[in-house]
């Protein structure tokens, strides 16, 4: 003998079906949604990263071209650097301009290189893009670095694991050493690494 199911009946069948097939295995199912959590004092929030982008002629010429495969080239080596020992974050701009003696960078996240060859390298490209980041550039630099001997308390414990209890960052002309790569003769990959841990050491003493 058959018996007649009512239409309600059969949607509650349906419904139960449906639940157990979305607990069975493989279904994966939404988890409730909390409130996005601040991180507490002593972690570390998501790293920053450096990028940049490279102003280009449309139609370069061969000069132009040659600085731009020479600039890639070193502002690749120097932003992967930056961005595989440190957690700064900037948005910069870089820009061929023959005029230019050297190279200079600008706290407004410019830098731009001149004809010279001889400064279209990683080295160059890691000392301007410190000065993107506030070094001789920022108030912070002129309160901490402006006597002479930088102050900041992080940046200086770290020059000292580097080079001993006594060692400390000299500042002067909106630059500083060692480890400021001020001259081509100063880069080894050591130096450039020590570099950036002492640019972001700066920072966070409030460069």
């Amino acid at each position: 003998m058959s018996t007649r199911r009512t239409p309600w009946h059969n949607a509650a069948v349906v419904a139960a079906l449906a639940a157990a097939m979305l607990a069975g295995p493989g279904i994966a199912q939404a988890a409730p949604q909390s409130p996005q959590s601040v991180p507490a004092a002593g972690e570390r929030a998501a790293a920053a990263t450096i990028t940049w982008t490279l102003v280009r002629a449309s139609n370069p010429t061969a000069d132009q071209q040659s600085a731009y495969n020479l600039i890639t080239t070193a502002m690749n080596a120097a932003v992967n650097r930056y961005n595989n020992l440190s957690d700064l974050g900037k948005t910069i701009t870089v820009r061929y301009e023959p005029g230019v003696p050297t190279a200079d960078g600008n706290i407004n996240g410019t830098i731009r290189f001149g004809s010279n060859r001889s400064y279209m390298t990683e080295r160059t490209a890691l000392h301007e893009i410190a000065h993107t980041i506030g070094v001789g550039t920022s108030s912070g630099w002129s309160s901490l670095g402006g006597s002479g001997t930088w102050t900041g308390a992080q940046a200086t414990a770290l020059v000292r694991q580097f080079d001993g209890s006594s060692a400390k960052i000299s500042t002067g002309g909106g630059h500083f050493w060692p480890y400021g790569l001020n001259y081509e003769n100063e880069f080894s990959g050591t130096a450039a690494d020590r570099h950036v841990r002492l640019v972001a050491a700066m920072k966070n003493d409030g460069l």
